[in-house]
């Protein structure tokens, strides 16, 4: 049986060339590194890339981060090699394309700091994941200008290899965080205690359940972790709103 890959750092970095995110997320694969522990972020793909369905510049924009809103699947170049990728609108941002955990992280529990007072934005959400802000300044502003954000998750010892191969790679402002990027439940979730503390303090008792419940159901047509997050997250914003204090606990009326 192959030895189960353990996370506990998060190393973060800025390129400005698609081809250069490119290469090193090959190598990074090459490397052992799994496809569900690397994140990229970014507005100005030139690939083959494609968006299936229907969604327009239009419906990214209406439907905002803050209802949950991660659309369609993007295939082609090596964001196929990825998990989780869709299209997301960041305040102050835009609209951008975020492919593996950081897509789930942007319109989860976490999030809740980045559609709120004109300071959010993904300022805020890097600040929540142990990033200093002045550093997430800089990783919103290159982001803005049309650069890439860069995300791996790696054991921390081994953290100093993957700096250096950051670094040759043309990663700038390069970063670590001291943990993984966080996710709901390691596999299916049994009861509300299997959810990551910081899910579970953003949703009310009766959120939780439904929560558990949409995210074990997506499980059960793939083993895809990080589309049932967001599909969880999905009917949680489809069922509540949120109240004064950032949790989901206020049931919609559906018609």
């Amino acid at each position: 049986m192959a030895e189960q890959f353990t996370a506990d750092r998060t190393i973060s970095a800025v390129f400005q060339e698609e081809k250069q995110v490119d290469g090193v997320i090959r190598r990074l694969l090459d490397r052992g590194i799994p496809s569900d522990h690397v994140s990229v972020m970014g507005q100005n793909f030139q690939s083959e890339t494609r968006i299936s369905g229907f969604i327009t510049k239009k419906d990214v924009i209406l439907g905002g981060l803050r209802n949950g809103a991660i659309f369609g699947s993007l295939f082609g170049s090596f964001l196929s090699l990825l998990t989780g990728v869709g299209v997301l609108f960041v305040p102050f941002v835009g609209p951008i394309v975020a492919a593996g955990p950081i897509g789930a992280v942007l319109i989860g529990a976490a999030s809740g700091a980045i559609a709120g007072s004109a300071g959010a934005g993904l300022v805020s959400a890097l600040a929540a994941l142990g990033m200093p802000e002045e550093k997430a300044a800089i990783y919103q502003t290159r982001l803005q200008a049309g650069e890439f954000v860069l995300m791996v998750e790696v054991p921390a010892d081994r953290t100093g290899e993957y700096q250096l191969l950051l670094e040759s790679a043309g990663g700038e402002e390069i970063h670590t965080s001291e943990s993984a990027l966080p996710r709901p439940c390691a596999g299916r979730c049994n009861d509300p205690e299997n959810l990551s503390a910081e899910v579970r303090s953003h949703l009310s008792a009766e959120a939780q359940t439904v929560f558990i419940e949409q995210y074990n159901q997506a499980l059960q047509t793939s083993d895809d972790v990080l589309k049932a997050e967001q599909a969880a997250w999905s009917v949680i914003h489809e069922r509540y709103d949120e109240d004064e204090n950032g949790v989901w606990s206020k049931a919609k009326v559906l018609a």
